[in-house]
């Protein structure tokens, strides 16, 4: 099935949440959406939007999912969003979508291939890089991230990753091909923060580490070997 089967497959199965994304669709399309093919709006306000026929007043009224992008770069505190994965997407906006392409689209540019992702784990083509591998990749000032040690990597996926450090991520990689990421709330979670489960809610998925990840290594690194050396 190409990408826009799945997705038209997952909607007929109940499918209506990805990430912070609340897709109102068929049966569940507010009567005052015209003839839209589907609304999409902040989890957190879709009560609001459904009252309102989904035309709340006061909120941003995206036509296009090209407005998704800009709705994802900053926060409701105008910070900058620099993984589109962060649990901190701003609310009160509602986009009026007419078609299964432009739903694809969107949720692209609110999550960018992060339906591909799942799509593929669902085919079992997914490929993974654990984390020992991304960072022997490194160059100029980061490929020292590769120093930092077991102990250190550990910890450092629980301060931060998962839903307590604003990450809705689920992770699939480990530290290298024999050693698993530590049991915790970040290596446990399922990449569902809603805690709707499938396929009424689709995972995001954490296939490698990200580059915020890998730039917090590179600290780590740092301040393993000055302990050493002042040991």
């Amino acid at each position: 099935m190409t990408l826009l089967q799945w997705l038209s497959h997952l909607l007929s199965q109940g499918f209506h949440r990805i990430g912070q994304i609340e897709i109102l669709h068929g049966a569940s399309l507010p009567a005052g959406a015209g003839k839209h093919f589907c609304v999409l709006c902040h989890e957190d306000d879709r009560e609001t939007v459904v009252a309102a026929l989904g035309n709340p007043e006061d909120f941003l009224v995206a036509t296009g999912p090209e407005d998704a992008r800009d709705i994802s770069t900053y926060s409701e505190a105008n910070e900058y969003r620099f993984t589109k994965g962060q649990l901190n997407l701003r609310r009160q906006w509602v986009m009026h979508l007419d078609s299964m392409e432009e739903l694809l689209a969107a949720i692209e540019g609110f999550y960018p291939s992060s339906f591909g992702l799942w799509v593929a784990q669902q085919r079992g083509t997914l490929q993974v890089e654990n984390l020992r591998v991304k960072l022997a990749r490194q160059t100029g000032m980061y490929r020292f991230a590769g120093s930092i040690s077991d102990a250190g990597a550990q910890q450092l996926v629980q301060d931060v990753c998962g839903p307590a450090h604003q990450c809705a991520k689920k992770i699939l990689w480990q530290l290298d091909q024999d050693t698993p990421l530590d049991n915790s709330e970040a290596s446990r979670f399922n990449g569902i923060g809603s805690g709707l489960t499938e396929p009424n809610a689709i995972p995001l998925l954490c296939r490698e580490a990200c580059n915020h990840f890998v730039a917090e290594c590179r600290k780590i690194s740092k301040r393993e070997f000055e302990q050493k050396s002042t040991a």
